[in-house]
């Protein structure tokens, strides 16, 4: 496979973040996926978010296993610590990263097939041990590597473009992340910026496990009539129950928001989300309110997207460790050997 290099030209009207870079040095190879996949808009999406946090890209671990989604982290970040891990086994390579190095901040990015199908109970895990990290699903209900087959969050009912009916019940991401005790849960669609981009800077400065499940059509396999992950179903039907943006700590900004009620979350890191509510009956901190709006709205065929669920007191998976506040990696190994008698002492126990 070639891979093209973007030019290293920076036009001199490119405005510099905090930490000094343009929006250009978080970009990466030129993308070979097709004209018009939703997948680059994530990416878009990405970068952009990354650019206003004022992240150094030296301090962003990207990780992915296989699939057409899992081809993006090429196309953003290009600065980034990268790992391309095998089929659905990004989750625990990300795990053991994290536990080794806490300093960085972790961002899984995986597809439908890569975290439905053969990764799915990677993904379950990595939820319920609240695993620091934002974790992007580009879900566009297909196999777009292997010609269009059905993938397990394919909705029942829905057509492929050969015109076959697809029989099988739905895998729902969001709903097991809900269930499995993620602290950040949102859905987003790839054509919808202004929606994604603060989803995913709220997600990167969580505390906890955050997922984001984005509905991203493949323009090849799954963008017709009777598909329920085409740009055209996904704009007739999306239920936007939040419009959010997110500020950083004593950062004063401006900006519009439609009439309706101000909800500010606190994060761990003390930055603040911006929930601005469309619907009066919707609390995006209550976790079972959540499950039974996305399940009710479901049953009428509609895509509930925005920030559904949000922990303010999450914790992550260092906390429940009780590891070292020093990253694991930084330690010699004087620190990380206790000496012969403390492990006697717990090998004894193991007997």
């Amino acid at each position: 496979m070639t891979y093209i290099a973007k030019p290293r030209l920076h036009h001199p009207s490119l405005v510099e973040n905090k930490v000094g870079y343009t929006r250009r040095d978080y970009e990466g190879r030129i993308s070979t996926l097709c004209a018009g996949c939703g997948h680059d808009s994530i990416s878009a999406a990405i970068i952009q978010a990354c650019w206003e946090l004022d992240i150094e890209p030296h301090r962003v671990a990207k990780l992915s296993g296989i699939g057409c989604s899992s081809k993006t982290p090429d196309y953003f970040l290009g600065a980034s610590h990268g790992f391309n891990t095998v089929h659905g086994r990004m989750p625990s390579v990300l795990t053991g990263a994290n536990l080794a190095n806490r300093d960085l901040l972790y961002l899984g990015v995986s597809g439908d097939g890569d975290s439905a199908s053969i990764g799915l109970g990677q993904f379950a895990n990595a939820m319920r041990r609240g695993v620091c990290m934002a974790y992007i699903v580009e879900n566009n209900g297909v196999y777009g590597l292997t010609k269009g087959q059905f993938s397990a969050t394919a909705d029942r009912g829905s057509k492929s473009k050969k015109g076959v009916i697809n029989n099988d019940s739905p895998v729902d991401l969001v709903g097991i992340a809900l269930q499995l005790g993620a602290t950040y849960v949102a859905r987003s669609f790839s054509g919808d910026k202004e929606q994604l981009v603060p989803l995913i800077k709220g997600a990167m400065a969580h505390g906890g496990a955050a997922f984001i499940d984005v509905i991203s059509p493949c323009v090849t396999f799954n963008n017709h009539s009777g598909s329920t992950k085409s740009y055209d179903y996904v704009r007739q039907h999306n239920d936007a129950v939040s419009r959010i943006d997110f500020i950083t700590q004593h950062d004063e900004i401006t900006t519009r928001y439609e009439p309706g009620q101000l909800v500010e979350v606190q994060q761990h890191d003390g930055s603040v989300l911006r929930l601005r509510k469309l619907h009066a009956d919707y609390d995006a901190t209550d976790r079972y309110a959540a499950m039974s709006y996305l399940n009710a709205h479901e049953a009428r065929g509609e895509v509930v997207t925005g920030l559904l669920y949000v922990d303010p007191m999450a914790t992550d998976l260092h906390t429940a460790l009780n590891t070292s506040a020093r990253p694991l990696a930084a330690l010699g190994a004087q620190q990380l050997c206790p000496g012969a008698k403390a492990l006697d002492k717990i090998n004894a126990a193991l007997r």
